[in-house]
């Protein structure tokens, strides 16, 4: 029953729309979860952001092609435990908009960020990342160590092993499943980030495929300015920051078998194997996610 509530839940966040290989989003959060949308000025951009809760800061960001909104379940547990849960969609992203190529940098991602922080006047915080978004996560982390208490991974980052052969099977068959141009190339991606997948109406696959077309080449850009962090996490200074990774057993995009990389770059890393868990921990898992990673915000040394 539980695994038919959750696929049933995926179909309806892939309704609700939204473009990009983490394209299930809007989760429906529990109805007593109040999740405010706002927008602020960063850069030369306009960056949206959603918040819910009270108390301790945690700043969670999404993964690559994606948006604020697959935070929704998660945000609503932490903030159920007593945080203050900030998603903001990382600019030009989701609805944030007005920021040119070269934002897409991984490091610019992080000066934006900073400022947005900067803005909201949170001066300490617990932060948060799935994917390119752990990536991302790592690079504040390096940048700013006195503004973060902690660093996590929702799922495994980009930055610390290769491409799952799965996916480079893909790769060199010539199609990139994160920016997929048919219907069969749709469902690889699907069944890729997923445990269970979906299934998604041919509608709204249309819609999908049709977008990926129609930007091509955007996307391509993207996709390319991404693939030159594909070993961040074990550049520059160490973290000394209290990490924490759960990292699904099932992941095809980076195998589970990067959790002992992950761990000889970021000395005294916690990493959980979550069996029966993919790519996107944060959707399929999030309750289990959540409960998780406040376990880890309660036994982590204070700053």
């Amino acid at each position: 029953m539980r695994k038919l509530i959750i696929q049933l839940l995926i179909v309806i966040l892939v309704l609700s729309g939204s473009i990009g290989y983490v394209f299930v989003n809007r989760a429906t959060p529990a109805s007593s979860c109040t999740i405010a949308s706002l927008t602020t000025q960063v850069g030369n951009g306009t960056l949206s952001y959603s918040q819910v809760g009270n108390g301790r800061s945690i700043l969670l960001l999404h993964g690559l092609f994606a948006d604020k909104e697959q935070w929704n379940t998660m945000m609503c547990r932490l903030s159920e435990m007593g945080y203050r849960a900030i998603a903001p969609d990382l600019p030009g992203y989701g609805n944030s908009n007005g920021f040119t190529l070269s934002d897409y940098a991984l490091e610019n991602q992080t000066t934006l960020l900073h400022e947005l922080m900067e803005k909201l006047r949170i001066k300490s915080f617990d932060l948060a990342g799935s994917s390119m978004g752990g990536a991302i996560a790592h690079l504040y982390a390096q940048r700013y160590p006195n503004q973060v208490r902690t660093l996590a991974f929702i799922g495994s980052p980009l930055g610390i092993v290769d491409w799952a052969s799965s996916f480079k099977e893909a790769i060199f068959q010539g199609i990139n499943p994160f920016i997929p141009i048919t219907k069969e190339q749709f469902a690889l991606e699907i069944s890729l980030l997923f445990f269970t997948p979906p299934t998604i109406p041919d509608s709204v696959i249309a819609e999908k495929v049709n977008d990926y077309i129609t930007r091509n080449q955007h996307y391509q850009q993207v996709w390319d300015i991404v693939n030159l962090y594909d070993d961040i996490l074990c550049q520059g200074v160490p973290t000394q920051l209290p990490t924490f990774t759960i990292w699904g057993e099932e992941d095809k995009i980076y195998d589970i078998s990067g959790a002992n990389r992950l761990q000889e770059c970021i000395a005294g890393a916690r990493v959980i194997q979550l069996p029966k868990a993919g790519h996107l921990v944060l959707i399929e898992n999030a309750d289990e996610a959540a409960s998780k990673y406040v376990e880890f915000l309660q036994t982590a040394r204070g700053r």
